[in-house]
């Protein structure tokens, strides 16, 4: 069954399902800043839009866009910048 979360006020949602080999999330941004922190190795990819990221131990930003992918290791911090609606999708584990 799917899991949905909701997170900032509504501003970020998900939806969980199981691909056919790791847990994922499809969801939306809107617009704004975010921190997020991780439980497990993730693999984010953008569907549609573009997100500002500042991975962990970096001072630098980067833009994703569509099909552009990124990952964060386990139980760190990232931030976001998202200039309009976006849609990712994030698988977990390796």
């Amino acid at each position: 069954m799917f899991e949905v979360s909701e997170y900032f006020d509504g501003k970020v949602k998900s939806i969980g399902f199981k691909t056919d080999t790791l847990p994922a999330t499809v969801g939306v941004m809107a617009a704004g800043d975010y921190e997020f922190g991780t439980s497990e190795f993730e693999t984010m990819t953008v569907v549609s839009g573009s997100l500002t990221v500042q991975l962990p131990d970096s001072e630098q930003w980067e833009t994703f866009g569509p099909s552009q992918q990124f990952t964060i290791e386990a139980n760190q911090k990232f931030k976001v910048q998202v200039k309009s609606d976006t849609v990712y999708l994030c698988t977990y584990g390796k």
